[in-house]
This record gives structure tokens, sequence and C-alpha cells, in this order.
């Protein structure tokens, strides 16, 4: 028996990850489709240091569906990062479903035959590593104007930064310091591991 995981990323804590919740359910519904566990996090997805997209590997069985709102919410990384996470996919056999591409559903159904089956896993192997490099530039691209706004912004006499969040920030420097885990703090502040990261570095200093 073959299982549906749901992976919801954002990729900052003022973005909800679990936004696209209920479209996901309406997918597995309309395909009498069960998802058995949702796996959330607000991580880049330019990076592969995302714990939950990596429990969700380690608790997925051979066959089961990945189940994800857009192929960027999977991937925006490197050729190099991607062709590893590729690696883990395959290694589980691990079936990729993506909403926003359409011939990655036969992989949902149940009735496929092993011919249909091996033509669109060619076939969505190809669309996938093509969308995973359209999603890539994008976050280049973005980045790059990014930039270049903020030197723009610093000739003008403009740029200030972005301003912290002092009393967010202060409540999990006081659950680092009481030893609460870097999940809990995720869990009840919504930060990313990133933002845990630098605030305990800084309290080392």
């Amino acid at each position: 028996m073959c299982y549906v995981r749901a992976y919801l990323r954002a990729s900052t804590s003022e973005q909800d990850a679990s936004r696209a919740r209920c479209q996901l359910e309406a997918f597995a519904a309309e395909r009498n489709l069960e998802v058995v566990s949702w796996y959330v996090e607000n991580e880049s997805g330019a990076s592969l240091q995302r714990p939950e997209l990596f429990r969700l590997l380690a608790d997925t069985k051979c066959g089961d569906i990945l189940l994800v709102e857009q192929v960027d919410r999977l991937t925006r990384l490197t050729t190099d990062d991607w062709e590893a996470l590729k690696a883990k996919l395959a290694e589980k056999r691990i079936r990729v479903v993506a909403i926003d591409l359409p011939t990655s559903w036969i992989m949902a159904d149940k009735a496929r035959d092993d011919f249909t089956g091996r033509l669109f896993d060619a076939i969505n192997g190809m669309l996938l590593d093509m969308l995973a490099a359209i999603a890539r530039k994008d976050y280049d691209d973005r980045r790059r104007r990014q930039a270049q706004g903020i030197a723009k912004a610093k000739t003008a006499g403009l740029y200030r930064g972005r301003v912290e969040d002092t009393e967010r920030n202060a409540g999990i420097v006081a659950m680092l310091e009481a030893g609460s885990s870097w999940n809990t703090i995720q869990a009840a502040t919504g930060c990313s591991r990133s933002t845990i990261a630098r605030l305990a570095k800084r309290g080392a200093a």
C-alpha cells in the first residue's frame, strides 16, 4: 500500500506555509486518496537544510506519493543539490505529484498500468528538471533585483535594512536559554531555523 505525504513550505516566517493545505486536501479527495501525514516548514527552497523535508523522506516507504502544491515548493535548488535530492527520491521510488504539473497526476492513479507508469515517470522526470531549473532561475533573478534595489537605495541614502522584531527575538533567546529545542521554538514562533541559528550565535558571542 502506498501513502500520500504532503509537503508544505514557505520561505519566511512572515508567510503561511499551511496556506495551500485546503487545495492539497481537495486534490486528494477528488482521487480518493488519503493524506497520511503533513510536513510543514518555513525554510528557503534554495537550501537542502530542511528538517521537515528530510523527515518526510525518512518516513516514506517505497512507492509513496510526495504531494506538493507547486514544484517550487519542493525545489529552488542549484543543479547539484537538485540532483542530490532526486537521488534520494529515486532511492525509495517516491512519486512526486505537483498540482501545477498535470502530467504528474497520473502518478496518483491507483489503476495505472506498468507501461503507463514507466512512460509518465520518464515524462515527469524531464518536466520536473525543467520546472526545477525555472524555479532556480526565478530565485536567482529575484535575489539579483533585490541586491540592485538595495544598492540603489544605499546610494540614495534611503536604505535602513529590515526592522528587527525585537520582542519575538527576545522570546526566542529566552526559549534557547531555557533549553527548548529548535523544533519547539519554530512551532511556537513560526520563525526559520536560520533565524534561530543567528540568535543562538549572537547569544554565544
